[in-house]
């Protein structure tokens, strides 16, 4: 069975609502998730550099802190310069997905950052392939839409002030059940 670790940071717990959506996704698309979350810059990043090179394919997560990438996400793809100085992930598939407060705060550089480590790697970047919330079938970009927000390159996701288990809304979580379903089924081909 394809395996595709899900690695991420979350630092109120948004996020891994995210990540834990984007696993079902990859479940629903035949996969098996491996969901790797990062606590801290300064933590042993050994094991999960260890997951993804053992993985068919791998999914990026984050939230949008500052307009890019949070501390621990940075540091895990600093952690994985040796991988990349062998090329070890090279032709590995690869995704992200970001979540954030605001519908903007530049979250597409959140994704952006994902990508071009990817990129650096020499992995095959796959975005979520879902057209905008409002082109599909939907005559708004309601809660309920998957791409509300319209993004090509991840999966973005927006979070109000309020607690993990009343926020993302049901559309973002399925946008990135999708993108699990995706890549677990790329992935397998």
């Amino acid at each position: 069975m394809t395996k595709v670790a899900i690695v991420y940071h979350s630092g109120y717990g948004h996020t891994a609502v995210v990540a834990e959506a984007v696993a079902e996704g990859v479940k629903r698309g035949g996969g098996t998730p491996d969901l790797i979350r990062l606590e801290s810059a300064g933590q042993d990043f050994g094991p999960a550099l260890d997951a993804v090179t053992a993985a068919d394919a791998v999914i990026f997560g984050a939230p949008t802190y500052m307009g890019d990438v949070s501390v621990p996400l940075r540091a895990f793809f600093e952690a994985s310069s040796k991988i990349w100085m062998s090329a070890g992930w090279k032709d590995k598939l690869a995704g992200g997905f970001t979540n954030g407060l605001t519908f903007g705060g530049n979250k597409d550089h959140t994704i952006t950052s994902m990508w071009i480590l990817a990129m650096q790697h020499g992995m095959l970047w796959a975005g979520p392939g879902v057209p905008l919330g409002n082109m599909a079938g939907n005559s708004t970009s309601a809660p309920e839409a998957a791409n509300r927000i319209g993004s090509a390159l991840g999966v973005i996701t927006q979070s109000d002030n309020a607690g993990p288990d009343v926020t993302p809304p049901a559309g973002d979580k399925e946008f990135a059940r999708l993108l699990g379903e995706r890549i677990a089924k790329l992935a397998a081909r």
